[in-house]
């Protein structure tokens, strides 16, 4: 194309739909396994700096994770006000975690991930995410299958962060984003606690399992919002949801929230503060009426499938 300049010779490509691709352009490949549940690359780009991607999946990258850990985790901090004791199911790179541990009042952060050898290499090659949340006293590091975890506990938690992978077939996620899965998470909640999920694109053509998780949850939960963020190595914006057995505030006062942040808080936001918080969770009217019109629950008997694998080539000629 005139007047553009392509300086990759190595290309990621990950499949959105059956009619569409995104390529980024790597200069590098950290690390790449086959580990007992998945395929990890660790890759760097040109543009967003280092990644972590699973099974071709783009999970995050450096550039601009901020866009979806911030949104994924404080959400539902605030509507809870004080957590003391959270659960992140998955979140292998630390960011998660990164983001709970930001709380002053948190006093403990499990981290529940089937997959060691993924968590240890996001330690080694991704400390601009984790930003030592490892070595956080409080934080305590599970490597376990979630359903599994959730099953044999007793804890109670006030918020559960579900950041799991996409529930590709081959993948170890997908029935962890099922009516049954949502089920156990209700049970490990404090009656005030709070439940967010990670929970697919919401781009016009291709939010179904969004929709569809959203009407799952809402088989589980009395309120659930859908909400989003824009992440650009996505694609796509993102979607999330949150779920809690007590009324959601969907209108939240901007000045009151940026109080609440400063006082128990760290501090250190990049995206988000009491006016971002006030957008997020404005659900727009595509998304809306999708949700109302669907009807589809998933179960462990018919869990979701999202699309796609990726796949890594080099430039010929």
């Amino acid at each position: 194309m005139p007047g553009s300049e392509v300086r990759a010779d190595c290309w990621m490509s990950e499949y959105m739909t059956p009619w569409d691709v995104y390529l980024h352009g790597l200069t590098a490949v950290l690390e790449h396994k086959k580990t007992p549940f998945q395929e990890m690359y660790l890759v760097e780009t040109g543009a967003y700096g280092k990644a972590l991607v699973l099974d071709g999946k783009w999970q995050s990258s450096v550039v601009d994770e901020f866009l979806f850990h911030e949104p994924l985790v404080h959400p539902a901090m605030i509507q809870h006000g004080a957590p003391r004791r959270v659960l992140v199911l998955g979140g292998g790179e630390g960011a998660t975690a990164r983001e709970a541990l930001r709380w002053r009042t948190v006093e403990k952060v499990a981290m529940v991930d089937i997959d060691r050898e993924v968590v240890e290499a996001c330690r080694r090659h991704l400390p601009e995410m984790h930003q030592n949340a490892f070595d956080d006293p409080r934080l305590e590091l599970v490597i376990d299958d979630a359903l599994d975890v959730l099953g044999r506990n007793d804890e109670k938690w006030d918020v559960i962060i579900s950041d799991l992978s996409d529930p590709i077939e081959e993948g170890p996620s997908f029935r962890l984003f099922t009516k049954e899965f949502f089920e156990e998470a209700q049970r490990a909640l404090h009656e005030d606690g709070c439940f967010a999920v990670q929970a697919g694109p919401v781009a016009p053509g291709e939010f179904q399992l969004h929709v569809r998780l959203v009407r799952t949850l809402m088989a589980v939960y009395p309120h659930v919002l859908s909400y989003s963020s824009h992440v650009p190595t996505y694609g796509a914006p993102w979607g999330f949801i949150l779920a809690s057995a007590r009324p959601l505030e969907t209108r939240p006062d901007p000045e009151t929230v940026d109080r609440l942040l400063a006082e128990k808080t760290a501090g250190g936001f990049r995206m988000l503060d009491g006016r971002t918080l006030l957008g997020l969770l404005q659900t727009p009217l595509h998304l809306r009426q999708a949700i109302e019109k669907e009807t589809t629950v998933y179960t462990l008997a018919q869990p979701p499938r999202f699309f796609g694998k990726g796949s890594l080539g080099e430039k010929s000629g």
